[in-house]
């Protein structure tokens, strides 16, 4: 009778798990509805936008440039904003952001720049980011001004890291910006990578192709214009990045509880079959001890 009860309370532990997994998927479902479509409409908008101020800065028969788009002579110091999560249970989500973003100071390092300063975002990422700057020693820096943008997360809120970032460059503190994350690329599949935020050296692929160039009229000159288009376009691009590692984590926990909970299942069906054979077996004891009794 102990190994029934025994029995019964694995039983019960497990379908309380169930209930917890299922739950969590359920949050992680309807969390990754609402920031993917706010991620794929940004993520169109930045396309365009960005194009269209790459097109002024690539543009051959243009002549415009900006500081933002301007290689520093000296590699001194670089940046580095790293995005995670702020909670686990999302499968190797967090171990993926965060081995990307080692492996990304450690380019930066190796590429000439004598310091790297992080900007580590999601609770994850700080601690993560945190043992790794300990024992890298003095080469690496964090700041930890913007860990709390994953949980509260807004264009609003993006936009002093975006400034501080553009307002360092400019001022010769940073010499290059790089974002890394995990990007969204199906349910199934979010894909470590990262991409240089500054200088702006984007392309526009109408430029490439110059059989296919969007013929733009600017009004007013493109100085003007470059100067008023490329912070917003800094701005955009590090919000979509923001959103897309969000979108990426939620569909990374949703694919992760949705595994527990199967498992969960599955083990319950074992447990309630061994319990039912067990049951049947004590009964079948009992009757038997029964009827010897009785002949006796």
């Amino acid at each position: 009778m102990a190994a029934l009860k025994e029995l019964k309370e694995r039983i019960a532990s497990v379908q309380s798990t169930l209930k917890i997994t299922s739950a969590m998927k359920m949050v992680a479902s309807a969390k990754l509805l609402r920031v993917q479509s706010s991620m794929e409409a940004l993520s169109e908008y930045e396309r365009r936008f960005s194009d269209i101020v790459a097109a002024l800065v690539s543009d051959p028969d243009v002549e415009v440039a900006s500081p933002l788009t301007l290689e520093h002579g000296e590699k001194r110091r670089a940046c580095l904003v790293a995005l995670a999560s702020d909670s686990s249970l999302c499968g190797a989500f967090n171990a993926n952001a965060l081995r990307e973003a080692v492996s990304a100071v450690e380019e930066l390092l190796a590429g000439g720049f004598s310091r790297v300063t992080v900007y580590p975002i999601g609770e994850k990422m700080v601690q993560g980011m945190g043992r790794y700057a300990a024992a890298r020693g003095e080469n690496v820096d964090i700041c930890l001004d913007y860990r709390h943008l994953v949980g509260k997360h807004s264009f609003d809120g993006i936009i002093p890291l975006a400034d501080r970032l553009m307002e360092d460059f400019l001022a010769g503190r940073c010499d290059r910006v790089c974002i890394s994350r995990c990007h969204f690329h199906s349910m199934g599949r979010q894909v470590p990578m990262r991409e240089q935020l500054l200088p702006f050296n984007r392309v526009s692929r109408a430029n490439v192709d110059r059989t296919t160039a969007v013929d733009y009229i600017l009004e007013p000159a493109p100085d003007t214009l470059l100067d008023a288009l490329l912070p917003s376009a800094i701005r955009i691009i590090l919000y979509n990045a923001l959103l897309d590692s969000i979108t990426a984590e939620n569909a990374a926990r949703m694919v992760a509880m949705q595994t527990a909970t199967d498992n969960a299942e599955e083990l319950s069906d074992d447990l309630t079959l061994e319990y039912n054979k067990r049951r049947q077996q004590a009964i079948t004891s009992e009757l038997a001890d029964i009827t010897s009794s009785a002949e006796g």
